[in-house]
Parts: C-alpha cells; structure tokens; sequence
C-alpha cells in the first residue's frame, strides 16, 4: 500500500512539473510575419536587370543560330542544282553543318539554364539576407513565404518592406 502511494505521490509531482514546463514553453509569444516570396522575386530590380541581359544575350544567339539557318537553306537550294556525285558531297556538308546547328542549340540552351540558375541563386541570396537582417532587427522569430500559408493577416505582410530595402 504504501508503494502505491509513494508511486501516486510521485505521478503527481511529476504531472504538475511537466505541466509548469510547458505552461513556461507556451508562455512566450513569437512574434511572427510572412513575406511573399514571388512577388519579391518579380519586383526587384536586379531580377528585372538580369532577366533584360538574358533576354539580350539569347536574341544574340538567335541572331547567330538565324545566320547557321539560313546558310544550311543556302547549301540545301544549291544542292537540287547539283549532278547525283555532286548532291552527295553537299550532303556531307549539309549533316555536318546540321550537326553544328544542334550543337550550337544544344549548348547555347544549356548556357543560358545555368545562367539563369546562377541568376536566381544570387537574387535568392540578397532576399534571405534582407529578409534576415529585417527579422534580427525588429525581433521576429519566424518569417514565413506567404506560399505556405493558408491565411495571413494583412498585418503580418513584410513583403512591401523587403521590396524596400532589396530595391535601394
């Protein structure tokens, strides 16, 4: 009997300890916001500078692919002019000039895929970095992306204040 009420004493000693722990776990109020992750990424500036020098750059390389075309088109039309030994030789050339244009497609595409990544790695960088400072600074404990959320108050909304401070 007396194990029992040992063991009862203890249970309840141990329920209210675990109780006033997590009283004190649940006492502290987080202060927390989101931010919308896309519409930062889209109204930044250097999003916006580096999206125009890509463009630039794949219409220079549509530019050259347009004159590697145009001369497989040249040597296509010589070639119906040609006698039967003479189409064959211009055929090599056509494959060879044809296997260039896909090299070219090929690496040019592969090019701009990783200048773009590089692009988007470094802008992702400058918003957590702003996003951080801002949240060590005004006392955050959690920064959400408004993707993950289902509802947010308006209140909570630090897009427009990092968009600021990225865009300075």
């Amino acid at each position: 009997m007396r194990k029992i009420a040992v063991l009862a004493v203890a249970a309840v000693f141990a329920f209210g300890l675990v109780a006033g722990l997590a009283n004190q776990a649940f006492a502290k109020e987080y202060k927390i916001a989101y931010v919308d992750l896309a519409k930062v990424f889209d109204e930044y500036k250097k999003t916006k500078d580096s999206e125009k020098k890509l463009e630039e750059k794949g219409k220079g390389k549509e530019g050259e692919r347009m004159k590697m075309v145009d001369e497989l088109r040249k040597l296509k039309d010589e070639q119906a002019l040609l006698s039967e030994k003479a189409k064959a030789e211009k055929q090599a050339v056509i494959d060879s000039k044809i296997k260039a244009l896909q090299d070219f497609d090929r690496v040019t595409r592969d090019e701009l895929v990783k200048e773009r990544n590089d692009m988007l790695g470094g802008i992702l960088k400058d918003i957590e970095k702003i996003v951080t400072e801002y949240a060590k600074a005004n006392g955050y404990d959690l920064v959400l992306n408004s993707r993950m959320l289902l509802y947010g108050g308006q209140e909570f909304d630090l897009t427009n204040e990092v968009l600021t401070r990225l865009n300075k």
